[in-house]
Formats: C-alpha cells, structure tokens, sequence
C-alpha cells in the first residue's frame, strides 16, 4: 500500500516543484531524498535465520520460483490480471502530460495540479483499502476498482473542464491503489514463504511490463488516432479487466493454510551426502476398485502440489498382477534437492495426502522406499560392505564372446 501511494504521489509533488522552480530543482530534491534511504538501509542489521539445507544457487532459485508460479493457478490469474491493469492503467499516467497542454490548455501547473488529483485518489484508496478488504472479497474490490478506473480514464479523454477532469483523476488514482494493492496482497498471501518473495517479483515484472509495454501503446495509438482515442480505449481495456474476472477469479486467501509442516531428515542405511543422486521415491498404495475415480482425483492434486514443491518426472503406475497395487513416483537430482521438496509442503499441500492415504486399504501405511540411482560396473556402498581393491569391469567384446 505504501508504495504504490508513494507512487502516486510522488509524481505529484515533482509535478509542483517542476511548476514552482523548474526541472533542475526537482532532479536536485529527488537525488537528495537518496540520503535518507541510503543512511538506513547502512544502519539496517538483519539477523541472520537458522538454515538446516544450503542455500539454492541463483540461477536455480529463479527456475524454483517460475516452476512454483507456473503451477499454481491462484497466482497465474492475478498475473494476468495484474498485466491488464498495467497496460489499461498506463494510460492515463502517460498521456497526462498531453491532457495537460491539450486538453487543458496549461502548462506544468495544471500538470502538477493533475498529478496532485491523481495522489489524493490513492491516498483516499490507501485508508480505505482495508475497510474494503474486511467487508468485501478480493475480485469484488479490483471489479469495482477497475470499472471505478475506466469511468475516470474516459472521462478525462473526453473533458476539457479541468474541475470534471480532477475529480475524473481522482478516480482514476482511487482505482489504482485498490486494484494493485489487492493483487499484491492477493500474490503475497498465496504463495507460501519459502518463494513469497520470487512470486511477487515476477507479479512486479508482470505488471510493471504492462505499464512499460501499455505506455508505448498508448503513445503511437494518440500518434495515430489522437488522445480521446487512447484514452477512451484505456478505458475499454480496464473493463476488458473486469471481464476476465470469469476465467481469472482472484482467490480469498483466508482459509488457505500455507503454514510449512515440520521438517525432518529421514534416516538412511546407506550413507549419503547432499550431492548424492539421483533420488527415486516410490509410494505404495493399496486401492479398492470402488475407489479408483476417487483415487485418480486426489492425485491429480497431488501430482500438482509435488511437481510444484520440485519433484520430477512424477509418474504413477499400476500393478498389472495386483488390480489394487498403486505406485507414485518420482526423481530427484540430489539428496539435498530431495529434502528442499520434503520442506516445501505446506498444511494445504498435507491435506492432499491425507486424502489419498485415507484411501489406502492396506493393514500398514503406504510403503515409501527412496532410492538411489546407481550404474553398474561400480562399487557399492554401505556399511556392511567391505573395502578392498576394485577392478574396472572388463569391456573388450573380443573377451566377452
């Protein structure tokens, strides 16, 4: 919330101090209001959390967050819409100046005066914003956001009233604030903590590419068409938004449980190390015929939540001597990646397998066995195995026939 107002008005106060001693002193004040932030952030101590597994490489933590993002459709519906609102959004913020000279007849006073509407309408919309989130869903907030936008983007492309057109921004910045404070609070409590900060960074990337890639478009089509055109069309876009709310509903965060379950490390015979690889975990399951269908839907959801957790080439299999014999499985690269999976699954993703092992009609629980991928023509590992000297194994197919 404090950011986007911050966003909102900060150009406003630019736009005032452009009017009242020019675009030097506002480059100078804007370069100056670095010392404060560089003198904290300078005294800021983090203390440092307690980790039990190494930290994930760079590029291999980017790869986790897009796969996680990918996979989960409460996240991919408020990227798109939050891709929308930026490129509808945008126009308004990058034909202001226009409206300013054009439509307004003024000069940088009125477009500091119109920047100044704009920054009161989040500032309306930042103290409001959680009233609105306690009385009302998600989608209803960024419906009635986006519509509150698109009457105000159109009415600024066709006024020439500047009275009409302040109160039009004002409208305009109330249903900024709303829609993109809502989907990111709707990104950040969807995502559990371990990738909360990947999943919004590629809702910013989404929606600032909106803002970037919608400014261009709004540009050459006032090029071509002039400015009530753009605008008006903005504005077409925002309810375009609404519209998607049908096929991207923005989920309610209350009841999801994305609390981590705990954690612990399974005891092996063979001895690994966190390079160790590859893993392949086989779960076995015992299934009635009468719950097949049953069966079938609960793992669909949990093939989901494990390949989204970083499980690979998840498959399941079934016993063709066995009708009830049910085998999940799955690989991963390194012991150490397979026990990044194991501490990613939150209560929501545990309630998934409760389901299938409610299933489950064996006199045990399913049998787990993880195990590691090994070539031939190697030695064996394990405390029961003696060391000795090691031959290669013998590789001339003349000697072999």
């Amino acid at each position: 919330m404090g950011f986007n107002v911050a966003r909102s008005v900060g150009p406003a106060i630019g736009g005032l101090i452009v009017a009242v001693a020019g675009a030097a002193a506002a480059f100078t004040i804007n370069a100056l209001s670095y010392i404060g932030l560089i003198f904290v952030l300078a005294r800021w101590r983090t203390v440092p959390e307690p980790r039990v597994l190494p930290r994930e490489r760079l590029g291999q933590a980017i790869l986790t967050g897009i796969r996680y993002v990918s996979m989960s459709p409460n996240i991919n519906s408020t990227l798109v819409r939050g891709l929308v609102t930026g490129i509808g959004a945008s126009s308004v913020m990058a034909l202001l100046p226009l409206v300013a000279r054009d439509a307004m007849q003024g000069g940088a006073a009125i477009y500091g005066l119109l920047l100044g509407a704009f920054g009161v309408g989040a500032v309306i919309a930042a103290f409001w914003s959680h009233r609105l989130r306690a009385a009302h869903s998600n989608e209803r907030i960024v419906r009635y956001a986006l519509a509150g936008s698109a009457v105000g983007i159109a009415i600024t492309g066709v006024s020439t009233w500047l009275a009409l057109t302040l109160a039009a921004l004002v409208l305009c910045g109330v249903g900024w604030v709303l829609t993109l404070s809502t989907l990111n609070a709707t990104v950040q409590l969807s995502a559990p903590r371990w990738v909360v900060a990947r999943a919004l960074s590629l809702y910013q990337m989404a929606t600032f590419g909106g803002i970037a890639g919608g400014s261009w478009l709004w540009g050459a089509i006032t090029e071509g068409w002039g400015l009530t055109t753009a605008l008006l069309i903005g504005a077409a876009v925002q309810l375009g938004c609404v519209a998607l709310g049908r096929w991207f509903h923005l989920p309610e965060t209350d009841e999801m449980r994305l609390d981590l379950r705990r954690f612990s490390e399974p005891e092996t015979d063979v001895p690994v190390q966190g390079r160790t690889g590859p893993i392949i975990v086989t779960i076995e399951y015992r299934i009635a015929p009468a719950d097949t269908y049953e069966f079938l839907g609960a793992m669909a959801e949990r093939r989901q939540a494990q390949r989204r957790n970083g499980a690979r080439r998840w498959t399941l299999l079934r016993d063709l001597a066995d009708a009830e014999v049910w085998i999940e499985r799955f690989h991963s690269p390194t012991w150490t990646e397979y026990l990044r999976h194991r501490e990613r699954f939150t209560a929501d993703d545990a309630l998934v397998g409760e389901r299938v092992r409610a299933l489950h009609r064996g006199p045990d629980a399913p049998v787990v066995r993880r195990l590691l991928e090994r070539q031939t023509g190697f030695p064996p590992e394990g405390p029961d195995v003696e060391p000795r000297e090691w031959t290669p194994p013998m590789t001339d197919p003349t000697r072999l026939s």
